[in-house]
């Protein structure tokens, strides 16, 4: 997993959106935060400089002090191979490029711009997982 800048975050690489919304969770991502096939995710409003959205499980949210759970925007499972479909309520399109980031522990990031964004695309070598890939 690369880290783009000295002291700046690590990501995963980058995740296409289908054609129905679906996405492909990295490999090491499933593994770092526990995500298997049937579990249930909820999607959490992302930064207002990153845009996006945060994916977590009950099991992560409920170690938080604040119930961050209420801030949820939707839920839905895990499936084959880390494949997901997201719902609407994210609002997410077809073809969407965002860049999958280790978050805070509890929520794995997917970015859609600002800064971090902007220096993943100066990074040619970048998995990409999904549609296309």
């Amino acid at each position: 997993m690369p880290q783009l800048a000295k002291g700046g975050k690590w990501v995963f690489g980058w995740v296409l959106a289908g054609p129905r919304g679906e996405l492909t969770i990295p490999p090491e991502a499933c593994d770092e935060y526990g995500f298997q096939t049937g579990d249930e995710v909820i999607f959490l409003p992302g930064s207002r400089p990153s845009g996006g959205f945060g994916l977590s499980t009950p099991r992560l949210l409920a170690q938080m002090a604040a119930p961050l759970q209420t801030r949820a925007l939707c839920r839905s499972q895990v499936g084959q191979n880390g494949q997901l479909v997201v719902p609407s309520a994210v609002g997410l399109q077809p073809g969407t490029r965002l860049l999958a980031v280790r978050g805070s522990g509890r929520a794995l990031g997917f970015v859609v711009r600002g800064s971090i964004y902007d220096e993943a695309l100066k990074h040619s070598g970048l998995e990409v997982f999904g549609q296309d890939s």
